[in-house]
């Protein structure tokens, strides 16, 4: 696939001129150009999204999108959506936007109607969700599921285990559902703990069927399963009615029908998605089974309208006014021009306490790569290091360093204007409370505090500089009405688009990932060597066969 080498863009040229003279003054910019704010506000979906406080002017800007025109940004996002095979290195298409898209539509690649196959799965999906929902499927002893485990890693993890906090305002009462992924036996253990077996589904979401750590979770839940019900008497312990329990009291998301029937789950309760979907865009396939669940049908499809209404607003928005579009080159800008190295992303709901741990995957594993489409070196930095944690708790912890660090840390700020809990501190609103330092913590560190402020509180003159707010610290503002079931689909699709967008200029494959797959090599020949083989062992560097040496010793000694 041909690449562009935005480096040797006339924009990028343009950039790195603007870099070079940039002083950032965002008191004087505010002060000078009474409309900024309402000039950089925009709208997409139900999210109001302010970049006023980025480090940007008006040159910036025009530049960084006379930057994506010159990565012909738009010819690729045209290409995705299409259905063309983008994702190079493993020759597939990359079509996580035909998840949501509505029923009647069409998009054929390769002879398929990937659209109609998309809502026949869905179909699928929710009439089980209805069986499990209605007290219809019921275990072996014929009493209703209580509780559903989630078994998976990754994306069959991260994204499901995230949605699920933040609607869980919306869970069907009398339901749980747990989430299972590291291969650790502590989390299999301890999700499993005070469990009812009778009333508890497992639901094995690995596509290939294949995954180590899910199907070793797996085999532990099945003989969990197995052991708690025997145990009860519940049922013989006999080969048919261990294979009776695995039927009522497992499903699967998967493609590997023999396999699955093997484990012993059938494969009429299997659901199905496509290697078009990589594993961290999944979430709004089959592999968010387990939310159709919790949360119903009817929520799930209006789940899946908020990831349509991002994708519509990023096809069709012009440039100066496409929120993903612009949030992915303002962190090229940051990235790329202004040496930052990571990007905050800080919640002010504690439902969304598993975004930033969502979005590393998203944005790390798809655009953590050195080298370009082509195959040729990365001919700048690429990638951001993702973090954050909600709302107050941050400002207890790491918010010092991005008020008063060394470091430039672009932030995005989330909130959404009514809570699902609106409780009451006597007369005052905790949520308004609540609200009130996400809008100071914004203007704190775009418009800091100087020295002569601090002076006129009458400070003491020796300790005035640890008390100066330089500001000029760049922040997004994202503002939902609610975090409601669309809300949340229109975030994760806006951070799906701007990885898109920062793919496309760094020139790299957003859609492989190959970085993950040495260490899972290694691990399966090194654990031979913690089991005794000592041939396995001596293959080792000395500093392995040294730490294996010492594990083994303590392990004996238990």
């Amino acid at each position: 696939m041909d690449v562009i080498d935005a480096t040797a863009t006339p924009a990028w040229a343009a950039l790195a001129g603007l870099a070079a003279s940039f002083k950032p003054d965002l008191r004087q910019w505010f002060a000078s150009d009474p409309g900024r704010a309402e000039r950089l506000t925009l709208t997409a979906g139900d999210l109001v999204v302010d970049l006023s406080k980025n480090l940007v002017n008006e040159p910036i800007l025009a530049a960084l999108t006379d930057l994506a025109e010159q990565v012909e940004l738009p010819k690729r996002r045209a290409a995705m959506v299409a259905g063309e095979r983008i994702n190079v290195t493993e020759g597939r298409s990359v079509l996580h936007t035909a998840l949501r898209r509505p029923r009647g539509d069409s998009l054929v690649v390769d002879g398929v109607d990937v659209v109609a196959e998309v809502h026949a799965v869905l179909d699928r999906v929710f009439e089980f969700a209805d069986r499990v929902r209605s007290g219809d499927w019921t275990g072996v002893t014929g009493r209703p599921i209580a509780t559903v485990v989630n078994i998976g890693i990754g994306g069959s993890d991260l994204g499901p285990a995230m949605v699920y906090e933040a609607l869980k305002p919306y869970l069907r009462p009398g339901l749980e559902c747990r989430f299972v992924s590291n291969i650790d036996p502590t989390d299999i253990a301890e999700k499993t703990a005070g469990l009812d077996p009778e009333t508890t589904l497992f639901i094995v979401a690995s596509k290939t069927f294949t995954t180590f750590e899910t199907l070793t979770n797996a085999r532990l839940a099945r003989q969990w399963l197995w052991s708690q019900l025997i145990a009860a008497g519940a049922i013989e312990d006999t080969a048919a009615a261990r294979q009776d329990a695995v039927g009522r009291h497992f499903a699967a998301v998967s493609t590997a029908l023999d396999k699955v029937a093997a484990f012993g789950i059938d494969p009429s309760n299997a659901f199905g998605f496509w290697d078009w979907v990589g594993g961290r865009y999944s979430v709004d396939s089959a592999v968010g089974t387990v939310l159709a669940v919790a949360f119903g049908p009817d929520r799930f499809t209006e789940f899946l309208a908020g990831f349509r209404a991002m994708d519509e607003h990023f096809l069709s928005a012009p440039a100066d006014r496409n929120v993903p579009l612009l949030m992915g080159l303002l962190n090229i800008w940051y990235s790329n021009f202004l040496g930052a190295a990571t990007h905050a992303v800080l919640p002010y709901a504690q439902s969304l306490h598993r975004f930033a741990a969502y979005l590393q995957q998203l944005t790390m594993e798809s655009n953590g790569k050195r080298v370009r489409l082509d195959g040729s070196a990365v001919t700048s930095g690429t990638g951001e290091i993702f973090w954050g944690e909600p709302g107050t708790n941050g400002q207890h912890a790491f918010y010092q360093l991005i008020h008063q660090g060394t470091q430039l840390i672009p932030a995005d700020f989330i909130a959404v204007a009514n809570s699902a809990y609106p409780l009451r501190d006597g007369d005052n609103d905790v949520h308004e409370l609540f609200l009130a330092n996400f809008f100071a913590q914004t203007k704190a560190l775009a418009f800091g505090k100087t020295a002569e402020e601090v002076r006129a509180e009458g400070t003491p003159e020796a300790i005035v500089p640890a008390r100066v707010f330089p500001g000029n610290r760049p922040t997004t503002s994202i503002l939902a009405p609610a975090l409601s079931p669309g809300v949340v689909g229109q975030l994760i699709a806006l951070y799906e688009h701007i990885v898109f967008v920062e793919g496309v200029v760094w020139g790299v494959d957003s859609f492989d990932q190959w970085g993950v797959e040495l260490g899972k090599q290694l691990a399966l020949q090194i654990a031979p060597a913690l089991a005794g083989d000592a041939a396995a062992l001596a293959a080792q560097d000395s500093s392995t066969r040294r730490l294996i040496a010492q594990c083994q010793t303590w392990r004996r000694r238990v």
